[in-house]
């Protein structure tokens, strides 16, 4: 099972570089662990310490938040797209 994942720039360091990755994993949870044992590092930048998706990372599946699915738990099929998107702040003052 292919799963493809978007890498944003700024965790393009953690990855050589790699705009995109492809896991085999049946969760976002279980992608994130398998790319933290191919790139150390990477899991830290996503997941807090209490095992919970980071609140300034967003992370989507085929264009849906997995906040409003079910988080770390949201299933992954063969074919599905997961992108990874650093939150950004700021405006006008």
């Amino acid at each position: 099972m292919a799963v493809s994942v978007r890498i944003p720039t700024p965790l393009r360091r953690v990855t050589d570089g790699k705009d995109r990755l492809e896991v085999d994993a049946t969760t976002i949870g279980g992608g994130i662990d398998q790319m933290e044992r191919e790139f150390p590092g990477i899991k830290e930048r996503l997941v807090d310490e209490q095992g919970e998706l980071k609140e300034f990372v967003n992370v989507y599946t085929n264009g849906e938040d997995i906040r409003f699915l079910d988080g770390l738990d949201t299933q992954l099929k063969d074919g599905d797209e997961v992108s990874i998107v650093p939150a950004v702040a700021g405006g006008a003052q």
